[in-house]
């Protein structure tokens, strides 16, 4: 009995092993809960913006700070496992993430100018869970079951009154990246 015991704890680790290295897992847990502390603080302030603009600007600025956090800890993360961030595996990542992050670029210029920017909060909540959701084929179980969360959160903001966007954006990108960051810290490192 010890004997098999042996082999099936073997045989779990050889698993396991496998596949982590197809697995992109420098994904930040402590860089995403930061992620989603900006994004509380970006939610409260696009909802006193004076002016369409002055939201749009908070948002965007928002974006590029999380882009920008996300990378680092990233970086960061691979660094401290002895691995290349730009391996293999981020390059699928990236690939992963990167088209629907473009189309979210390309209709957030069309949608605000032509007046529209209430949908603007669903479609990036849709847009950002389809990129995660894709991403995390790629990465820790815990990635695409996040982008679900950003997918049901975008489509309840479909159905929701323009007036809850920016409570939405807080649930997603502050809530569920703070949740997602802490379980991904937890469980997976960094």
């Amino acid at each position: 009995m010890g004997l098999h015991s042996q082999a099936i704890d073997n045989l779990e680790f050889i698993r396991s092993t496998m596949e982590r290295s197809g697995a992109f897992t420098a994904v930040p847990g402590v860089g995403g809960m930061l992620m989603g502390a900006t994004a509380l603080f970006a939610a409260f302030a696009a909802h006193l913006a004076k002016s369409p603009k002055a939201w749009l600007a908070i948002w965007v600025g928002e974006a590029t700070l999380a882009f920008a956090i996300g990378l680092a800890f990233s970086y960061r993360k691979a660094m401290l496992d002895g691995n290349p961030l730009v391996s293999r595996t981020f390059r699928r990542f990236v690939l992963a993430m990167a088209p629907s992050a473009f189309v979210g670029a390309l209709l957030t210029v069309m949608l605000f100018r032509d007046g529209q920017q209430g949908l603007l909060p669903a479609m990036w909540l849709l847009l950002y869970g389809l990129g995660v959701s894709s991403a995390g084929a790629f990465s820790v179980r815990a990635v695409p079951l996040m982008g679900v969360g950003f997918l049901f959160l975008g489509g309840l903001g479909t159905f929701a009154p323009a007036s809850w966007g920016d409570g939405l954006m807080a649930a997603g990108f502050g809530g569920l990246h703070l949740g997602f960051g802490y379980l991904i810290a937890r469980h997976f490192g960094g």
